[in-house]
């Protein structure tokens, strides 16, 4: 694979980012990876004044894997009570399961236990996303039997199409963090 470079994002991004947020979850194009919400979920999947309010706020980064300039994956990690926290992963559909996404996660990792210094990572999957949970768990993530419910009636996270959604937080011990 050729040289990722990674770097933060900034408002100009924004429109890029949900592009390429949207194309990685919902519609046909989402399709072409594995990351698809497409047969759950209708609508937005992320609400570009929530995104502003991530770029700017303290002690949270979009992070934006590029190569030659263009941008592949993205990510949100942020310090959330006391963990890192890793949300809005997308990787392009069309390199999906060729390193992008692990090298981008690895990069948020090293975020949260080397710069924040925090000694875990958690997330929440929707729990239905067997092959999504399993990724998580071949990088060391835990499941941990703590659901949340999904924000059905706020269209900032979709339109569900089905009435069993929920999440689950997945947990990750950063090795090597200070707390």
């Amino acid at each position: 694979m050729d040289t990722l470079t990674f770097r933060s994002a900034v408002p100009a991004d924004i429109p890029a980012l949900v592009a390429l947020v949207t194309s990685a979850y919902r519609g046909d194009v989402s399709k072409q990876g594995w990351t698809t919400e497409a047969d759950m979920l209708d609508g937005q999947r992320i609400d570009p004044d929530v995104l502003a309010r991530d770029i700017e706020r303290d002690r949270s980064r979009i992070l934006l894997a590029e190569r030659d300039g263009v941008l592949l994956a993205c990510a949100h990690v942020a310090e959330d009570e006391g963990a890192g926290y890793f949300g809005m992963f997308s990787v392009r559909p069309d390199l999906q399961g060729g390193g992008v996404g692990k090298a981008m996660l690895a990069e948020a990792e090293r975020v949260a236990r080397d710069e924040w210094r925090l000694p875990a990572m958690r997330m929440t999957v929707i729990d239905i996303r067997d092959e999504l949970i399993a990724f998580y768990v071949r990088r060391g993530y835990v499941r941990t039997g703590i659901k949340k419910p999904f924000p059905y009636g706020d269209e900032r996270f979709g339109i569900p199409k089905r009435d069993d959604l929920r999440f689950e937080i997945l947990e990750k011990p950063l090795a090597g963090a200070i707390a």
